[in-house]
C-alpha cells in the first residue's frame, strides 16, 4: 500500500474526475486520474495504484473491457476496482463483477457511500498485501479472513448509521450543505437547538386560495410542481435552506445551519431571482387562464433554531419574531413586490434600487414597523 492510499480514478467526462477528485484528496488520498480506458490501462501498469474507480460507459476500451484486462494480468489483479455506472442496469453490474470488478457505484452517487465504499476496498487490498508480503500459513490466511469478515459487518452497519443521518438531514437542507455537515462530522450537533442571526425570506402565490377553489386537482398540483421547481433552483443557486413549506408559501433562511457571510445580501439577490423566474412563469400560467402573482418580505434578526418533532418526523424549525416578520411583510406585498424590514435595508441600501412604503401595523406586532420595498438589485 502506498502511504497515502494512491487511487487511479478513470472517466471520460472531466467534470466527474474532478468532483471524485476533490472529494477523496480532501480526505487525505492520493488521486490520480485518466481520461479514457486506453489512458487508465497504461496509468496502472506504470503506477499500480491501490484502488481503480472505473466508469464503465466510455469509449475507445469501455469499463468491463479495462476490467479483463487488469484481472489476466498477474501483476494488476490484486487491485481492488470499483465500477461506477450512469444508469442502474443490473446486466451492465453483473457482466462487470464476472469480468472481475469487486464493487459498484450508481452515479449520481452520495459523497458518504463513496468514501464507505473507498476504505472497504482500501482495507480489503490492504488485507491482501498483508497476507501476500508476510506468506502466513492457511490457518493464519482464515483467521484473517474471518477478521475481515467482522471489520465488513462493522462497515456496513456504520454505512447504515451514516446514510440514515445523510436522509434525516436531506428532508429540510439543500444537498450540498448535507454533505458539508456530513463531512465535518457534526451534524447531529448543528441541529441542537441554538440561537443565531439570521436572514429569513418568505414568498407566496397571490390568488393561490381562489385558483385551487376553482380548477381541477391535476392543475393546481401542476403549478405547484413549477412553481417550487423554479425556487428550488433560486434557493440552491443563492446558498439558503429551506425551513418550510406552508401551502404555496416557501420560507428561506440564510445563515444557518452553516454561517454565510453575507447573508443578507444572499436573500435579497435570491429574492430579485425568484421575482424574475416567477415572471416568466407567470406569462405561461396566464395564456393558461391562471391569474397568479407572486409576493416575498424579507427580515433579519436573532432566533431560536433546531430540530423540533418525533422519533418518526423530525423538522428543522427557526422560530421567532424573525420568520413572522418576514411572513407578514410577504402578505402586505402586491404582487411583484418584495418588501424588506427596516434592518434588511440598512445592510443592502446601497446595492438595490428602494422605495420607502411607510409604517405598516402587522398582524401580531404591537407597533407599526418600516417597511421598504426593493425595486431592483444594482451590486
Amino acid at each position: 500500500m502506498h502511504d497515502p492510499p494512491r487511487i487511479l480514478a478513470v472517466d471520460d467526462t472531466p467534470e466527474n474526475l474532478e468532483i471524485v477528485r476533490m472529494r477523496l484528496e480532501a480526505n487525505g488520498y492520493e488521486v490520480v486520474t485518466a481520461g479514457d480506458g486506453e489512458q487508465g490501462l497504461a496509468e496502472a501498469r506504470v503506477l499500480k495504484p491501490d484502488l481503480i474507480l472505473l466508469d464503465v460507459m466510455m469509449p475507445r476500451l469501455d469499463g468491463i473491457s479495462v476490467v479483463r484486462e487488469l484481472k489476466q494480468d498477474v501483476s494488476l489483479r490484486s487491485i481492488p476496482v470499483i465500477l461506477v455506472t450512469a444508469k442502474a442496469d443490473t446486466r451492465d453490474v453483473v457482466e462487470g463483477l464476472d469480468a472481475g470488478g469487486d464493487d459498484y457505484l450508481t452515479k449520481p452517487f452520495e459523497h458518504r457511500a463513496l468514501l464507505a465504499r473507498v476504505r472497504s476496498m482500501l482495507r480489503q487490498k490492504a488485507l491482501h498485501d498483508t497476507i501476500e508480503s508476510q506468506a502466513r500459513s492457511l490457518v493464519d490466511q482464515a483467521e484473517q479472513l474471518a477478521a475481515w469478515n467482522r471489520s465488513l459487518e462493522q462497515t456496513v452497519a456504520e454505512q447504515v448509521t451514516e446514510i440514515e443521518r445523510m436522509s434525516r438531514l436531506r428532508r429540510f437542507l439543500p444537498a450540498e450543505v448535507a454533505d458539508l455537515i456530513m463531512a465535518a462530522g457534526n451534524g447531529d450537533r448543528l441541529l441542537e437547538s441554538h440561537r443565531r442571526e439570521v436572514t429569513v425570506v418568505f414568498c407566496d402565490l397571490r390568488g393561490f386560495t381562489a385558483f385551487a377553489e376553482t380548477s381541477e386537482p391535476e392543475e393546481v398540483m401542476t403549478v405547484l410542481g413549477e412553481y417550487h421547481s423554479c425556487l428550488g433552483k433560486q434557493i440552491t443557486r443563492h446558498g439558503g435552506t429551506l425551513e418550510r413549506f406552508v401551502g404555496d408559501g416557501l420560507l428561506v433562511v440564510f445563515n444557518d445551519p452553516l454561517p454565510c457571510a453575507e447573508h443578507t445580501e444572499r436573500a435579497v439577490l435570491m429574492a430579485a431571482a425568484m421575482r424574475d423566474a416567477i415572471d416568466e412563469h407567470s406569462e405561461r400560467w396566464r395564456k393558461r387562464d391562471h391569474l397568479l402573482g407572486f409576493g416575498i418580505g424579507i427580515a433579519r434578526g436573532h432566533a431560536t433554531i433546531g430540530q423540533i418533532g418525533f422519533d418518526q418526523r423530525s423538522d428543522y424549525a427557526v422560530i421567532g419574531t424573525v420568520p413572522n416578520h418576514a411572513a407578514r411583510l410577504c402578505h402586505e406585498a402586491k404582487s411583484g413586490q418584495i418588501l424588506v424590514s427596516q434592518r434588511v435595508l440598512g445592510i443592502v441600501e446601497s446595492l438595490v434600487e428602494s422605495a420607502p412604503v411607510g409604517e405598516l401595523m402587522l398582524k401580531g406586532f404591537h407597533r407599526p414597523m418600516l417597511a421598504y420595498e426593493i425595486i431592483r438589485w444594482l451590486g
